[in-house]
């Protein structure tokens, strides 16, 4: 499968859910201003106006809605994507804490008799069948993105970051494979331990790997160190997204734009913001820095 072009500068949504790493005050400012949907379409609006057409999101209930505009207005947004982010954990864990594992499964999943079947008793979880329930939990995540550009999927780092603690491996392959399978897309994979996760799947045959990871001047949320990460971007066979580059404002945004724009090979940078004024000036920081001869082909293998 020919790799995916990606933009190099995608649109976040932290800012619309009430996620901000160093404030909770301006955190739940955020979900406050956000619990009007057209808050969050006139800020999409004004990151589509200054050129950002990849929208790069959780699976959110409110996603759900989202989607549902843009479904709606296919000639206002003809080029415009999505990457989706799955799982959204919180709706899960909420879930699991309220209802229990099996039932929490049955809330998500196909309720058809085949799956009904399966999850009796727990025989899926007691054989270990992980595959289908990966596969049909990635299928029932999907379901709010039907009938747009989905053309990299991802694996939130939550989940990423838990299979490799716990050695889960083979979910990576699972994932992989029925990512491009059935969507046609290419697997993405959210981390905040970058090393360890390319050792990974280097070990299970997934060549250039698209990754999503902090990357910033500061090691803000970086496991393993900045000189890791530096090494890794340098000399790894992947596709690295920088996320969190201005370490939730703890650097300038030239400072920190400066920085990610002089590691090599970084394809993509994904930033969220609030207002069109940020949204603009983080846009063309991006487009200033740049230096093609930097954004170039990983290693070969």
């Amino acid at each position: 499968m020919k790799a995916t072009a990606m933009d190099r500068v995608l649109f976040g949504d932290n800012q619309f859910f009430g996620v901000n790493h160093m404030s909770e005050e301006k955190a739940r400012a955020q979900q406050m201003r956000f619990q009007d949907l057209q808050a969050i379409l006139d800020v999409l609006d004004a990151a589509y106006q200054e050129g950002i057409r990849t929208f790069m999101c959780t699976t959110h209930d409110r996603v759900a809605q989202i989607c549902d505009y843009f479904r709606s207005n296919p000639a206002k947004y003809p080029d415009y994507q999505f990457y989706p982010c799955m799982p959204y954990a919180h709706k899960y864990a909420n879930a699991v804490t309220e209802y229990g594992m099996l039932d929490a499964l049955r809330m998500f999943l196909p309720q058809d008799g085949a799956v009904r079947a399966m999850l009796k008793g727990g025989v899926a979880l007691a054989s270990k069948d992980i595959t289908v329930i990966m596969q049909l939990l990635v299928d029932a995540e999907m379901k709010m993105f039907h009938g747009l550009k989905t053309p990299v999927i991802f694996i939130q780092n939550v989940i990423t970051d838990l299979l490799l603690g716990l050695g889960f491996n083979e979910c990576f392959r699972i994932f992989h494979d029925h990512v491009r399978g059935k969507y046609g897309a290419e697997p993405g994979y959210i981390t905040m331990n970058v090393p360890r996760l390319l050792d990974v799947l280097a070990g299970l045959g997934i060549d250039n790997p698209v990754v999503c990871a902090n990357i910033n001047k500061i090691g803000f949320r970086m496991c393993g160190g900045i000189d890791l990460y530096e090494k890794a971007i340098a000399t790894r066979r992947f596709r690295p997204i920088a996320m969190s580059v201005l370490a939730s404002g703890a650097i300038t945004p030239r400072e920190a734009i400066e920085y990610v724009c002089a590691q090599p090979r970084i394809e993509s940078i994904v930033f969220g913001a609030s207002s069109r004024g940020n949204i603009r000036q983080t846009k063309a920081l991006i487009d200033e820095l740049t230096r093609p001869e930097l954004v170039e082909t990983a290693p070969q293998a």
